[in-house]
């Protein structure tokens, strides 16, 4: 018998409801497709899987935390949630155009990212590479983040680690309103 990861439809059974009630929506009050893929299992979608770290109570700024989030998603090619992220968040996070283009095709020293931009990319590149910031760039990502920030920008990466291999495992079409890579 073959198990396939896919959304679920609705109508959700009650527990499921409840819990997705405190999911964000989409447009129109939409669930989307990754967090139906998530009510598969009701312990991950009552985050034991993945922890919303998207709320208020944030230590990073709203364009630290996107910028996080996106080049995470672009390392790991997961066009569901890096296309979601451009679409609802990146503006209101302060991103230009090209700097979203750049969390996917450029590199961490390119002119458009400011300096702790630019460092904070070169931290998440060498997370995702080895699993750790490494000892060149360890001080200064120690000075430029408190303890509280750093631990953030770590949780994130592995947040996203874990909803990018869930979206491109399970194969989760994009949202319809959701950017795409860009070309080159």
């Amino acid at each position: 018998m073959m198990h396939k990861l896919n959304p679920i439809r609705s109508p959700f059974n009650k527990d499921v409801e409840a819990i997705l009630m405190n999911y964000p929506k989409g447009p129109n009050g939409y669930t989307l497709k990754l967090f139906r893929v998530f009510a598969n299992s009701l312990r991950f979608l009552a985050g034991k899987g993945v922890v919303n770290l998207l709320d208020e109570g944030s230590p990073l700024s709203a364009n630290e935390r996107e910028l996080v989030i996106l080049r995470v998603t672009a390392n790991l090619n997961c066009e569901y949630e890096w296309g979601l992220h451009v679409s609802v968040f990146s503006e209101a996070a302060g991103l230009s155009k090209e700097q979203v283009a750049k969390t996917k095709t450029g590199c961490s020293t390119d002119p458009v990212w400011a300096k702790r931009q630019s460092l904070l990319l070169k931290c998440v590149d060498e997370i995702c590479d080895d699993s750790k910031v490494h000892e060149t760039t360890y001080a200064q990502f120690q000075k430029t983040w408190d303890v509280q920030q750093q631990l953030e920008i770590l949780a994130l990466c592995g947040n996203y680690h874990t909803v990018s291999f869930v979206a491109n495992t399970s194969r989760v079409e994009r949202e319809d309103f959701s950017a795409l890579f860009p070309s080159g």
